[in-house]
């Protein structure tokens, strides 16, 4: 609380969590803007019925519950993102470039990012239009009459976009992670209001055991993020001049989690898509687009089938972006360049090994811990055969992930300025 009340007596920091603030109430009555001709119960029953577009509505702020003009979120922006991390798999010579030429590469990465967001966007925009036309939700029209809501709706997501970077800019955590954050947030209200009102004390237990559930699964989630493999590192004493540097000992830290909620928002963006294509292949061939919809929505109604598949994506994902955004080898080389080793570990290839299969063990752990808590729901509703007990973990996760990051953020500036006035 000291800490808390001491960032508002910084005027700089004031400012800056105002900004932020500020900003994520634009994001949030931008949210509250729908697109025309709308059926609201429609719609509704629709969102109720299917786990992924719920799931996308929750990441959109609520965007989607009304078809707001940021009904698509972030989501655009996210799949452009896998797109460039696996072409940097593909082509080395751009994986190169964003870890050699640092804060440019990394700009240039995300610029080509929010190119290729831009068709993504319209593709699903349009795929997701044609979906609620086909489920009734919105009235029948031609291409030509949908185009004006799809360029609209690309519009906002690049708005919002640009929105996420705006706070990034002002260093108090990610802006895409904060704006999904208030999405989350932005439901709790209305998620409390509406169980108070469908409140049954014969269901008591359940309301207590889903209390029990959610904290049991926070206090996971901080053990799990906080969570750290300490690596012993020594440095040899060098002579530099008449000063002698070096001979200390210190540690590297590992977390468990490397990679944050970043895999479970890649895994959802990867099971929306085939949806949004389905709907946008209705363009060529409308009988190719009824087999692949189908074919779809039974996958996502067979809880164990796309439980499992969900699952094995995060843990993948959590391996990929690991291996993307931690190079072992390059740590090798620092720690070589500025004299240091692990005790008992020859420098080089043998670090460069021995930190690769630390890692890979932590991974490993921290990827089903992530992938258990994105089926929570799943798990509740099969094992407890209560519909009514679902713990959204995936939520819970990014809200309690990103807390904990601008909690940081903010403890790091006010260190750095309580350094600066010594």
């Amino acid at each position: 609380m000291n800490k808390f009340l001491q960032v508002f007596k910084i005027p700089d920091l004031r400012k800056k969590i105002l900004m932020v603030g500020l900003l994520l109430l634009i994001f949030r009555a931008l949210a509250a803007i729908p697109i025309p001709g709308i059926d609201a119960i429609q719609l509704k029953n629709f969102l109720g019925s299917n786990q992924l577009f719920g799931f996308l509505d929750v990441f959109s702020g609520g965007g989607l519950s009304n078809l707001s003009i940021m009904m698509l979120g972030v989501g655009p922006y996210i799949t452009g993102s896998i797109i460039m991390q696996l072409l940097t798999i593909i082509f080395p010579s751009l994986k190169k470039a964003y870890h050699e030429e640092g804060a440019e590469g990394r700009a240039k990465f995300n610029r080509i990012s929010r190119y290729i967001s831009v068709p993504l966007a319209m593709l699903q925009g349009y795929g997701f239009l044609n979906l609620l036309v086909s489920k009734g939700v919105l009235g029948r029209m031609s291409f030509f009459e949908m185009l004006p809501n799809v360029i609209v709706i690309t519009a906002g997501s690049v708005l919002l976009m640009w929105i996420g970077e705006l706070i990034t800019e002002y260093k108090i955590g990610n802006g895409l992670s904060l704006i999904i954050f208030a999405g989350i947030v932005s439901q709790i209200p209305e998620s409390i209001y509406s169980n108070l009102l469908n409140y049954n004390p014969q269901i008591l237990t359940t309301y207590i055991a889903f209390i029990i559930l959610s904290v049991i699964v926070i206090a996971g989630v901080v053990f799990i993020n906080e969570g750290e493999r300490k690596i012993p590192v020594s440095y040899a004493k060098q002579v530099r001049g008449n000063k002698m540097y070096g001979g200390v000992a210190t540690y590297l830290p590992l977390r468990v989690n490397q990679a944050g909620v970043i895999p479970i928002i890649f895994a959802l963006s990867v099971l929306l898509f085939p949806q949004f294509i389905a709907q946008a292949v209705s363009i060529l061939s409308p009988d190719l687009s009824l087999q692949l919809n189908g074919f779809v929505n039974k996958f996502i109604g067979n809880q164990i089938f796309f439980g499992l598949f969900y699952f094995i994506l995060v843990v993948i994902f959590t391996f990929f972006y690991t291996a993307i955004t931690f190079d072992p080898g390059e740590i090798s080389k620092n720690l070589q360049k500025n004299g240091g080793f692990i005790p008992g570990i020859r420098p080089g290839d043998n670090t460069k090994d021995y930190i690769s299969k630390i890692v890979y063990r932590i991974t490993l752990f921290g990827a089903v811990f992530l992938g258990v808590v994105a089926i929570l729901p799943n798990l509740t509703q099969i094992l407890t055969g209560i519909q009514t007990l679902t713990v959204g973990g995936t939520a819970l996760l990014i809200v309690v992930a990103v807390a904990l990051e601008v909690m940081k953020q903010l403890e790091s500036q006010l260190i750095m300025r309580e350094y600066e006035n010594v």
